[in-house]
């Protein structure tokens, strides 16, 4: 099985992860994004080193916050040329996993939390095309996945409690991430580890040290007076 270190891909039906030679995987959230410029944030970010456009949905139910929905997702797609990695905090995510394919998604991540037949919400995920991910809570231990760790393309660990951003890192992540590349490394597993919340560029390489591939990222980019260097910093850690 190749290493995460040699796999590459396109936006496209084909090997969807964008994933280069070096780590970091970069993907900037656009939960903190001038959403007055979605255009010319979106145009940024096409001509960045970033991986991938990191999407939070959020109904309200789940979480307690409303972000953005499919309209949305469809119009930014007409205007971008990277995988879409569209995490999903919300209830019943079986019922709009077509839709989100149909309106561009290339990765769909569901939580853990709120789908109590998993199996059968990866095996839709899949089937329409899409990478399947699974997102886990900060109070959710990594050894509730084993059973279904070897159907993954992305675990999302949520360093911060769901649902707001510009919150401060949770340390005992570290020890989750720790946890959970172990035992990906032990089943020989491409499963990328991917983690949210409060990302920063003081934390970012002992998150990666841990044994994170990919970086959610949103206040620290999208505040920044020049996101694309930020950027740039982010992917040579």
């Amino acid at each position: 099985m190749p290493s995460l270190s040699t796999r590459r891909g396109i936006r496209g039906d084909t090997l969807l992860f964008h994933i280069f030679a070096t780590m970091p995987i970069v993907a900037p959230s656009l939960l903190a994004s001038n959403f007055l410029d979605l255009r010319g944030e979106c145009s940024m970010l096409n001509e960045s080193e970033a991986d991938w456009y990191h999407l939070d949905v959020m109904d309200g139910r789940f979480v307690p916050n409303i972000s953005f929905g499919l309209p949305v997702i469809a119009q930014m797609r007409e205007a971008t040329t990277k995988p879409f990695d569209v995490h999903l905090m919300i209830e019943e995510p079986g019922k709009y996993a077509a839709d989100f394919k149909l309106a561009g998604a290339d990765h769909l991540i569901v939580h853990y939390e709120v789908c109590p037949h998993l199996h059968r919400n990866i095996q839709q995920i899949k089937n329409l095309g899409m990478k399947a991910g699974v997102a886990i809570n900060p109070h959710t231990p990594v050894q509730l996945l084993q059973d279904i760790l070897h159907d993954l393309d992305i675990v999302l660990i949520m360093s911060v409690s769901p649902g707001f951003g510009g919150q401060q890192f949770i340390p005992h992540s570290l020890s989750k991430i720790q946890m959970l590349r172990q035992r990906i490394d032990e089943m020989q597993l491409n499963t990328i580890i991917e983690v949210d919340g409060g990302v920063t560029l003081e934390n970012a390489k002992t998150i990666l040290e841990a044994g994170a591939h990919s970086l959610v990222i949103g206040t620290t980019i999208f505040k920044a007076a020049d996101p694309k260097s930020v950027i740039s910093r982010f992917k040579h850690l």
